[in-house]
């Protein structure tokens, strides 16, 4: 199936696609985390009526005080539902993983806190007549954005249907051959970490393309010579695997 694309130019000249999510794939989402949002409403509402006449003989105000526990807790399930669990997954909620689907931000880096709050604060205004106010403004833009992430930053993408994992295909290094990253930064990283998430959605052409590139401008910045017929892939693997082990970035 064809989705639209985003498409982000780095600042190192690296153009990188993203498949956008649709209306389909996120109201799959939404429901698959009411669902969850329901059962939990559902066991809380049940076991706070099952302990409640236990308490109200001990305790002859407890009725009041689980009313307003169960409020709390109610807006928190319901408002910081879809904030924490970006934050912990990077991105998903149980919903948007089943449905493959990830909030990225608009430089195609992964969300924070600040993002996953901010985007779901304003659910409330996107959530307007069953998500009408949501839809029309998905319809209106072309990156398929909703309020909440216009004010985030954020943007809704498809994740890679392959699961290899980011490294799948480099060759052991020879002894003695470790890269000397420490001329690399954080962005480098980031930079190649998300070529290699997402090689396997890029059409052949384009893919050994950016591969050539990001290698040559990696390279560069090693002082490394470019060795003609060397796999570029495998030398992206190779450095993210160096920088991982260093520590120096996690």
């Amino acid at each position: 199936m064809d989705f639209d694309k985003l498409t982000i130019d780095t600042p190192e000249q690296i153009a990188i696609e993203f498949p956008l999510a649709g209306i389909g794939s996120r109201f799959l989402a939404i429901a698959i985390d009411s669902i969850i949002q329901f059962v939990g409403t559902v066991v809380l509402s049940l076991t706070a009526n099952f302990l409640e006449p236990d308490l109200q003989k001990y305790w002859p105000s407890a009725w009041n005080w689980t009313a307003a526990l169960l409020i709390l807790v109610f807006f928190t399930l319901y408002w910081g539902y879809y904030a924490a669990f970006e934050t912990i997954w990077k991105g998903q909620t149980p919903g948007k993983r089943l449905a493959g689907i990830r909030v990225i931000k608009d430089d195609g880096r992964p969300v924070t806190a600040y993002e996953a709050v901010a985007r779901n604060l304003v659910r409330i205004i996107d959530a307007l007549f069953l998500y009408g106010v949501g839809v029309i403004t998905i319809f209106l833009n072309k990156r398929n954005k909703r309020i909440g992430d216009f004010v985030a930053g954020t943007v809704v993408v498809h994740e890679r249907k392959h699961d290899a994992g980011l490294f799948f295909n480099t060759r052991a290094q020879p002894r003695g051959a470790t890269l000397d990253v420490s001329k690399l930064s954080n962005r480098e990283l980031e930079l190649i970490e998300t070529f290699l998430a997402r090689r396997l959605d890029l059409q052949p052409e384009l893919r050994h393309a950016t591969a050539e590139k990001l290698a040559r401008r990696i390279a560069e910045k090693l002082g490394m010579q470019d060795e003609s017929g060397a796999d570029h892939e495998d030398f992206l693997e190779n450095v993210a695997k160096e920088l991982r082990d260093t520590m120096r970035f996690r």
